[in-house]
């Protein structure tokens, strides 16, 4: 059996990706409720409407989404204020979807 403390940073790890992944659900969902925000993204990603929900399930698509908000300042504060996140909170986010990849 693993030591405690090597659970505990497990559930921790799980606990925090799970956040993640729900920040990037929401940075997902505030492109596509804004139709010119939307298309730039499938633009500049390469998918298309109909390719988004199985490209959602590849490892590494919602670090994807949040690294697109992180290239674009003004809109990585936009959704900020529309999410009531930080700044870092999305740069912390990113950073354990991609550790977790």
């Amino acid at each position: 059996m693993p030591p405690r403390d090597s659970i505990n940073r497990e559930r921790n790890g799980g606990a925090r990706r799970e956040w993640a992944e729900t920040l990037a659900i929401a940075a997902l969902g505030f492109l596509a409720a804004d139709q010119e925000r939307l298309e730039r993204f499938l633009a500049l990603s390469g998918l298309s409407p109909e390719t988004l929900r199985a490209a959602a399930e590849a490892p590494g698509f919602f670090a994807g989404v949040l690294e697109y908000l992180l290239a674009d300042e003004s809109l990585l504060h936009v959704f900020c204020a529309h999410a009531d996140e930080s700044p870092a909170d999305v740069v912390t986010a990113h950073a354990t979807l991609i550790r977790s990849a």
